[in-house]
């Protein structure tokens, strides 16, 4: 929020200079992010009206001016502003005078003719970017006033950096509350003038949709001249908040919304027909709003209609079919209670920005509505002329003010220092809070604009930052450090990251919401879980797999020449589920497990001069994930089965003891495509609850004994896969209590050839190993005869000779 500290003081003026106020409004929880001069620093610039215009005589554009300056003796200026006109009043910048810039001023000819000073623009003053003419000043301006005085240009502008529980704060009137709660200084009230009530005339408003419109006020006024003029300190105090002056009518509405807090609305009457209906949106109704944007409405949308026509988004902004223009004579004004539920969304559903929604959507105070109506009213009367009906007020359903109980042994706690009762009472009634003490109890009824105050934490909260938070000392903790064990076993999620780091990974945080066209061609998920709130069109659905950020973060690396990219990320994904129930932690309907994943592209190693460069592949990751699983990956199982995301062929799904944890593969050469990714990354997704529990280490003794090396090459068909033979070959060692000297098996060729391409040769190494004594000749050869007739009788194979 932007405001000049000048209209700040107008309501609650503090004994602190300007700075000293924006850090007391800091440290009390509103951020003044920004605090800038209005005005760039210039001097010798005073206020000066045109009495004389002549043509120049050696230049079409540029004209002779008689100027008084308030030193008796007129001044002759040449200038070539086109709205230079007699009796025009306009900053003139004297004979020495310092200009933004660095510019200073000096008597000159131009073309012949003298001009002792400048004539100046918004621009060449640092106050607007409008150079298209002179400053047009206010015609009762005295001529010679200094013009930093006279236009109140030593003004500081400020913006505050809200969080979004301070609705209340969004306005002027509601930052002067919390300055004079903070610095004890008077802070000047609302005056509501008693508007008279000249014309009998009722709009008659039907509110049918409760659990939107909680309160509704509104009055007619005829007869206003919408082309009056904005006063100029209205403008002027605008301008300086930020807003662009449009008309006197939309002016004050948005004074009003600036001064008090208070968003309203202004009809076109000739434009209704009939009264006014609040409702909810009908499926398939259009509405085109004052921005001249058409937005398609749904059930959940609140409206303003008239009939069968729609006149405003109800809370958001009005309809173009009754907006006001230079032409309206009679008005409608509207101002009311929408339930913040009602409207939060809206402006990100529909892509557009507006004050109102923005207020909205956090809660506006319901209780004041006929007070800021009359000020308005009045106002307007003032400006633009007309005749006021009587106020209609509708009060159909408002919030509950339920009392939140504070105990002073519990803020004592939380804030760490010992506040007596009478302090804390001091903060409540400098905060305006209608509050009962019982006991050391303090039982507060929150005010109709703080929708913030709800738990008892709230009222702790507004008792630090009024104290003081620089005034609770920086103490270190007193509680004992008793340090917790965890379980050896346990694989938690800061040791997968350390693993994965280790492993040459990079870890990445994507958002849990993604696009859409990811969960239908990654995941083939073709019903995700919604977002009735995104904060982002694109970003609509809930992610149900983490392959989708990681391929994106390898596509824009690779747009950014980045040549080997390794990432991961531990996080939730979220799929439907109707075996989950309701919980603390649960959502019914939605699983929400950790999931780890990681993913390559590029180089399998670091570009260097002792190896060749190879693209990274399937078994790289492979070995990686059987790396992170330790001792448990001797119960991984890696079986060909097809995923959406991944090569059809070059694709596993990952089991561990049996079950299925996720997939490894190569992404499909469609979806590498359309990254525009010259290799397709190799990826994986587990869930991480599968391997959150390692294997405990046991010691075993080492045997002493020698270690004996044998190779044996068989022949099987080509659809046999070597962790089949693997399998065969392990369950023949259980099996056997011979064959426990066999310590390990490895694959270490494999060969085709040409004339029988349905089979192919495997070469696989055993290491024997006995525990007393050394293996004799026929101990070896009785285990692998055996071996060999497991895999013979299991996979049909037979010996290579």
């Amino acid at each position: 929020m932007q405001f000049p500290e000048s209209w700040l003081r107008d309501w609650a003026n503090p004994d602190i200079d300007g700075q000293a106020l924006a850090d007391r409004l800091t440290m009390a929880g509103l951020e003044v992010e920004d605090a800038d001069p209005y005005a760039p620093p210039f001097s010798g610039v005073v206020v000066a009206r045109i009495d004389a215009i002549a043509p120049h005589p050696d230049a079409d554009k540029l004209r002779v001016c008689q100027v008084d300056d308030g030193a008796g003796q007129p001044l002759q200026i040449v200038c070539g502003a086109p709205n230079a006109a007699v009796g025009l009043v306009v900053p003139l910048a004297r004979v020495g005078a310092k200009l933004p810039g660095g510019m200073t001023i000096g008597p000159v000819k131009m073309r012949g003719i003298e001009s002792a000073g400048m004539l100046c623009s918004a621009r060449e003053l640092g106050l607007s970017q409008d150079h298209a003419g002179l400053l047009a000043l206010d015609a009762g301006l005295a001529p010679g006033a200094d013009l930093r005085q006279a236009l109140d240009l030593d003004d500081t502008v400020y913006t505050l950096k809200l969080t979004p529980n301070r609705a209340d704060c969004l306005s002027i009137q509601g930052v002067a509350r919390e300055v004079a709660a903070l610095t004890g200084c008077a802070m000047r009230e609302a005056v509501v003038p008693q508007v008279p009530v000249t014309i009998p005339d009722r709009l008659p408003v039907s509110v049918q949709a409760p659990d939107l419109c909680g309160r509704f006020a509104g009055r007619i006024v005829r007869g206003v001249n919408a082309r009056a003029a904005t006063p100029g300190w209205m403008k002027s105090r605008l301008e300086r908040a930020g807003q662009r002056s449009v008309s006197a009518l939309v002016d004050i509405s948005n004074y009003i919304m600036l001064e008090l807090g208070r968003p309203t609305h202004v009809f076109d009457l000739q434009r209704i027909q009939g009264g006014l209906t609040v409702r909810w949106a009908q499926a398939g109704e259009s509405l085109t709003l004052l921005n001249e944007q058409t937005v398609e409405l749904t059930p959940d949308v609140g409206v303003i209609g008239t009939g069968q026509a729609l006149e405003s988004l109800a809370g958001v902004m009005g309809g173009l079919d009754s907006a006001v223009t230079l032409d309206t004579t009679d008005v409608f004004l509207e101002a009311a209670f929408w339930w913040p539920e009602a409207i939060m969304g809206l402006t990100r559903r529909f892509k557009l920005t507006s004050e109102a929604a923005h207020r909205f959507e956090r809660g506006v105070d319901f209780s004041t509505i006929p007070q800021h109506l009359d000020i308005m009213t009045q106002l307007i009367l003032d400006i633009c002329g007309g005749q006021a009906g009587p106020l209609d007020d509708q009060v159909i359903r408002l919030p509950a003010r339920e009392p939140v109980r504070m105990r002073l042994s519990r803020c004592a706690k939380v804030l760490g220092i010992a506040l007596e009762a009478g302090q804390v009472a001091e903060v409540f009634t400098r905060l305006g809070f209608a509050f009962r003490q019982q006991d050391d109890d303090f039982i507060v009824t929150p005010p109709p604009a703080r929708f913030d105050l709800l738990i008892e934490e709230d009222l702790i909260e507004e008792v630090a930052r009024i104290h003081g938070f620089d005034r609770i000392p920086d103490q270190p903790p007193v509680a004992p450090a008793r340090m917790r064990v965890l379980p050896e076993t346990l694989y938690g999620p800061h040791a997968m990251r350390a693993a994965m780091a280790a492993l040459d990974f990079q870890e990445v945080i994507n958002f849990s919401f993604v696009e859409e066209a990811w969960e239908n061609n990654y995941c083939d998920n073709t019903q995700p879980v919604r977002l009735l709130n995104p904060i982002a069109s694109q970003l609509a659905v809930m992610r149900s797999s983490l392959i989708g950020g990681l391929l994106a973060n390898i596509a824009h690396n690779a747009k950014h020449r980045q040549n080997r990219v390794r990432v991961f990320e531990f996080g939730r994904v979220f799929r439907r589920d109707a075996a989950v129930a309701e919980g603390d932690l649960t959502v019914a309907g939605v699983a929400q497990p950790n999931h780890l994943a990681g993913a390559a592209w590029g180089p399998a190693l670091p570009e260097q001069w002792g190896e060749a460069v190879r693209q990274v592949d399937f078994f790289d990751l492979k070995r990686d994930l059987e790396t992170l699983l330790g001792a448990r990956a001797q119960g991984l199982r890696f079986e060909a089965a097809v995923h959406p995301a991944l090569h059809p062929g070059r694709s596993a799904r990952v089991l561990l003891d049996g079950q299925a944890i996720g997939w490894l593969g190569e992404v499909h050469p469609r979806w590498a495509q359309a990254l525009d990714l010259a290799h397709a990354p190799v990826v994986f997704e587990i869930n991480a609850e599968a391997i959150a529990a390692k294997v405990f280490p046991q010691p075993a003794e080492l045997s002493r004994q020698p270690v004996v090396i044998r190779d044996l090459a068989v022949w099987v068909e080509a659809d046999v896969s070597w962790q089949a033979l693997l399998d065969t070959l392990h369950k023949q060692i259980q099996d056997d209590a011979a064959l426990s000297v066999v310590k390990d098996i490895k694959l270490f060729d494999i060969w085709r050839d040409s004339a029988s391409a349905s089979q192919r040769s495997l070469a696989l190494r055993f290491w024997f190993q006995g525990r007393e004594s050394t293996l004799d000749e026929s101990q070896i050869e009785y285990c692998v005869q055996r071996l060999t007739q497991a895999l013979v009788q299991g996979h049909q194979a037979r010996l290579r000779t």
